[in-house]
């Protein structure tokens, strides 16, 4: 048996040669799987992160609606989502509700192939799931803005969506921008659940090479080199934008 045989299927010592092992069934490295496997990480927190932030707003905003119809809407939205597990909503998203959805819906989910059909089902299963943190953390901005703002608004002849938009909004929007930075980080981290559908994102890619080379340590301790590198950039870029948004007076991060 050939060294290299050796370094790629030994347990016996932690070998970060073994990361320039092929894979046994695509023929790439797993250094070249691990490059793709953040592509995948960040597409799919990405698309949930667009996802996430357009229903959170609209049901932040239905959070604090006048209409009782409404915010019942919103509030069974947001109790449904945060208080069934993550790994179970992606189960229903991926096995279930493909195979449930009516005419041209259904047709149009179980359209796609791998790795399509998980990557889907990951992005929709996580957006909504943050959309929930993301529509609470909103509502609690705006109701924490002080009450002579509506009024003012009001006073000026501002219907209810302009005061939404051109007063509430754009201060509740700065204050709960550390808060949605944690949330944004939180998504990246959670979309480490694709791999339990066959996702090879970070996480996915990290179990494979255990998997195939028994090399445990330099697998998972390069899959949380990666998380690490990809939270400080987001950090670093989100807290730059802090500063520059902030509005004097309020406490921020630091």
């Amino acid at each position: 048996m050939s060294i290299s045989s050796l370094v790629c299927t030994s347990s016996d010592t932690a070998s970060w040669l073994s990361l320039f092992c092929s894979t046994s069934d695509t023929g790439v490295t797993y250094v070249e799987l691990f490059t793709g496997a953040v592509e995948w990480t960040l597409l799919v927190s990405l698309y949930a992160w667009l996802i996430a932030m357009v229903i959170g707003v609209l049901v932040g905003i239905g959070l604090t609606s006048k209409s009782t119809w409404i915010r019942t809407i919103c509030i069974l939205y947001t109790e449904v989502f945060r208080n069934i597990p993550l790994l179970v909503q992606l189960f229903l998203w991926y096995y279930v509700i493909p195979h449930i959805l009516p005419g041209p819906l259904g047709r149009f989910f179980t359209s796609f192939t791998y790795p399509y059909d998980a990557m889907l089902s990951a992005v929709l299963c996580l957006g909504l799931f943050t959309s929930v943190r993301i529509a609470i953390q909103l509502s609690s901005g705006i109701r924490s803005l002080p009450r002579g703002q509506s009024m003012a608004a009001t006073a000026l002849g501002l219907k209810r969506t302009q005061m939404y938009r051109y007063v509430l909004l754009p201060v509740a929007f700065r204050i709960i921008l550390p808060p949605t930075i944690s949330e944004m980080l939180n998504l990246l981290k959670n979309s480490s659940v694709a791999s339990v559908i066959g996702l090879i994102e970070i996480t996915g890619a990290a179990t494979s090479m255990a998997e195939s080379t028994f090399q445990i340590f330099p697998a998972y301790i390069a899959a949380t080199v990666l998380y690490i590198v990809i939270n400080l950039f987001i950090l670093f870029v989100m807290s730059r934008v802090e500063r520059w948004v902030q509005i004097p007076g309020f406490v921020t991060s630091k």
